[in-house]
Formats: structure tokens, sequence, C-alpha cells
């Protein structure tokens, strides 16, 4: 079935929820990101999405944009992503990791040969912010050729006739972007987030997780209250940035930060 199968089911046997943290490859510097990565499992973790950077993220706010900007400066590119990935799985053969990011650098690879290196680096997904489901047959095929899964987003103005098409081709779970706009935006109504997902779960057994606009503890535990998983990305992003400049300190204060998130989730 898969590792992001396994996990959204083992959770659903303990009621638990997914913790889905994002960080983008290579920030603040390439040998950085494994370690990361690790830290990331060792506060809870169930799931990550680890960014491709590239040099147009238009889906983006700011603070990930810097961090594409960064990674870009190191010279990061989806070749080195792989082997970032295949490094963490010397260590860690059960944490599911995705990557998310856009589709040039996958086309410039080849979708097949980009497909045999990730299944072959040990990704368990993929999600590209720019390539709609009409779009995706080509590449589809070649995932699932690996079984690799393809996420799907979800917005506030995706239509039923829309929301039925994405259901029918993705797999591991649904994305739902809680707010319109870029990632780091402001101003997330709960309410609003929980009438939408109780919606998407009756069109489809999917697990729905839920990003954009959570930035805490607080908002953490609210929206694991109705969501299958919660995606936070800018606001740990931000707080690798600070660090940047204390290495030191840099695994052990992330691990921290979401340790914070996991406690807050555990108690929705």
């Amino acid at each position: 079935m898969g590792r992001i199968t396994d996990c959204f089911e083992n959770l659903r046997k303990d009621k638990g929820k997914a913790l889905i943290p994002f960080i983008t490859a290579g920030d603040p510097v390439p040998e950085s990101t494994v370690p990361l990565l690790h830290a990331l499992v060792k506060g809870g973790a169930d799931i990550i999405e680890l960014g491709v950077p590239f040099s147009d993220p238009m889906a983006d706010g700011p603070v990930i944009q810097r961090s594409s900007e960064r990674a870009l400066k190191h010279g990061t590119s989806l070749s080195d992503v792989l082997g970032m990935v295949a490094e963490f799985r010397k260590d860690n053969t059960y944490t599911p990791v995705i990557l998310m990011g856009y589709l040039n650098p996958v086309e410039i690879m080849g979708y097949q040969t980009f497909a045999k290196r990730a299944h072959s680096a040990g990704v368990d997904g993929v999600l590209l912010v720019d390539l709609p489901p009409e779009e995706a047959d080509a590449l589809q095929s070649e995932l699932k050729h690996f079984d690799l899964n393809q996420i799907f987003l979800l917005s506030p103005t995706t239509s039923d006739e829309r929301l039925a098409r994405i259901c029918s081709k993705a797999s591991g779970f649904l994305y739902y972007v809680s707010l319109k706009g870029v990632t780091g935006s402001n101003r997330l109504d709960v309410a609003d987030v929980a009438e939408k997902i109780a919606h998407i779960r009756s069109k489809t057994d999917l697990p729905v997780g839920v990003g954009f606009g959570i930035k805490d503890p607080a908002t953490a535990k609210q929206v694991a209250g109705f969501s299958d998983a919660v995606i936070i990305g800018s606001a740990l992003v931000e707080r690798i940035n600070q660090l940047a400049r204390q290495p030191e300190k840099l695994t052990q204060e992330v691990t921290d930060f979401l340790s914070g998130l996991r406690s807050a989730m555990d108690t929705a």
C-alpha cells in the first residue's frame, strides 16, 4: 500500500492526526537538509514535505520564496534533492517523504527518469503546484509505474466538478489550501475551513490535510480537530532562516518547535 497509506491507516486506528512539516531542500545550506529531516521526525513529524527549490515559486509567499533563493545560491538541484532523500533513507525507512515543487525541473529531467530516480531514492509522493489534473496523465502514468503517489491541491474556490476530477486522480491524500493567496498568508477562518473539509470528505475517502495559515500550536490544534493532517510550512521555514547563523542550535530548535505542535495536536 505504501508508506503514506500505511501512515494514515495507523493514525486512524489510534485516532491520531498527521503532522506534515515542509522545509526547502538546501536551505539554509545543503548539508543541513538531512539532519533537519531527522530533526523533524524526532519532533513528531508523520510525513515530510521536502521542497524542491525553484526560481519562480509562484504559489509561495516571501518566506518560502527566499528559502528557494538561498538553496539555489548553493546550486541545489532536483538531483541533489533526490540524493538527500536517499541519504535520509539510510537511517529512516518508515517516514513518508513527498517532494513538493514545480513542474519545470521534472520536465527537464524527464518524467520516466524522474519517477525511477525518485522511487530509488525513497520518495513516496509528488505534489507539483503548477500541474493541474487535466494535464497530469503523462507524468501520472510514470509515477504509478513506480508506486509513487500524486497529491493535488484543493482550494476554497474548487468546484464540485473539479473536486470530483481531482479525487479521481489523486492518491495518498488531498492537500486543502485553507486560504486564498500564497503560503504564509494570515486570517485563517477555522470554522469556514472545517465546513469545507466536511464537504470534501463527503466526496472522497482520501485523507485530507490542511495547509496555509497554520503558524502555532493553537491553530494546529484547531485544525487537527477536523482534518486528517496539519501541514505547516512558512512558520517553520522562517525559524530555520532565523537560526541559519546558529547552526549548532538549528536541529534542536526545529525539533522543539515541532514537538510543541505535536503536543497540541494530540490534545485535539
